[in-house]
């Protein structure tokens, strides 16, 4: 006899997937009720908070999601994809540039990395480009100059080149053993098809909107894409009001003062659940290196923050399974905590 309590296979794998695209807003919707039942004026604070920051990022984010949308619509992915083939050495060293030298924030190129990955750009070179991306951009260079120094500038951008440098090539190792081979959660893509595109790419259609399929497929991707960024960075936002609210920067950054190898491992450390910004961070590490903080230690903390910090770290766990987001931690202490040691070593010499 049929159990009819129970639904059926494709009503369950659609309640499922139902249940995986609303638990994000979901979770948004009970932080914030939570809040306006104990704690109304902070409830207001960050929801205020999430919208600002979304309207801040909202250029960069329109740029990521039309970019991946026309080149979804147009074939030239396809293109882009075989220009990640090849020389896989060559990749991660411009993937590592890029990101260091681009004007896209963590969050930002979240829909190209997607977009990447689906279609079977190796995860080598696009982790040397995540991992550098978050570090620095064009404008944090010149903040960092102006709140610290020249110096300080420019070694942060080559802690950015190195960590990409570094992790491409720890991913690569680990690819050409076998493991790694299909990194995107299920439901955002894989590198099936799109090897495929690689293999045999279709003529580039630069006039996709003549085409009326050419032009679903765009509207499409532009949707899903804004509604997947949307949801993960209200999220983000609401908890990093939160973090900013509730605990104190003196706090954190009080604990990184002193010499040696201490100093720089607990500044790495305490960078993982960095709540600031890398703006905000700049003034806070310049007065303690003033008053006795380590160099390396600084240096630490602002590379260990900027990777791991909640969006950056929400949108490699939103894209990526767990093995890949637990790698994407795990190179981040390690390349945060070394270029710590290194710069303190050259500011010694």
């Amino acid at each position: 006899m049929t159990d009819t309590t129970l639904p059926a296979p494709g009503l369950r794998s659609a309640l499922r997937h139902l249940w995986q695209d609303q638990r994000v807003w979901l979770a948004s919707a009970l932080i914030l009720t939570a809040l306006a039942i104990f704690d109304p004026a902070q409830a207001t604070a960050s929801a205020l908070f999430a919208g600002q920051a979304l309207l801040n990022t909202a250029p960069f984010l329109i740029l990521s999601i039309g970019i991946a949308a026309w080149a979804g619509a147009t074939g030239v992915d396809n293109l882009i994809a075989r220009a990640f083939t090849g020389a896989p050495l060559l990749m991660i060293g411009l993937g590592a540039l890029a990101g260091a030298i681009s004007p896209f924030c963590s969050c930002g190129v979240i829909p190209l990395i997607a977009a990447l990955l689906a279609m079977g750009v190796p995860l080598s070179a696009v982790m040397a480009f995540w991992l550098a991306s978050p570090i620095m951009d064009p404008s944090m260079f010149v903040m960092t100059a102006g709140v610290l120094d020249m110096d300080f500038a420019v070694a942060k951008t080559l802690a950015a080149m190195g960590l990409g440098v570094f992790g491409g090539l720890v991913v690569l190792m680990l690819s050409r053993s076998g493991a790694l081979a299909d990194p995107l959660r299920e439901g955002i893509g894989n590198g099936g098809c799109g090897g495929a595109r690689v293999r045999a790419p279709k003529p580039v259609v630069w006039r996709f909107w003549e085409q009326a399929e050419r032009r679903m497929k765009f509207g499409k991707t532009a949707l899903t894409t804004t509604l997947f960024l949307a949801k993960w960075l209200t999220l983000a936002f609401i908890l990093e009001s939160l973090m900013l609210a509730w605990i104190p920067a003196e706090t954190v950054t009080a604990a990184l003062g002193g010499d040696g190898l201490l100093p720089i491992l607990t500044a790495t450390l305490v960078g993982v659940p960095a709540y600031l910004n890398g703006y905000a961070a700049l003034p806070l590490v310049g007065g303690l290196i003033e008053q006795g903080m380590a160099p390396g230690a600084g240096m630490a903390f602002l590379v260990a923050g900027g990777v791991t910090s909640i969006p950056a770290a929400m949108a490699v766990w939103a894209l990526a399974k767990t093995q890949v987001f637990a790698l994407y931690i795990g190179l981040s202490l390690t390349g945060a905590f070394a270029s710590g040691l290194l710069f303190q070593l050259w500011t010694m010499a």
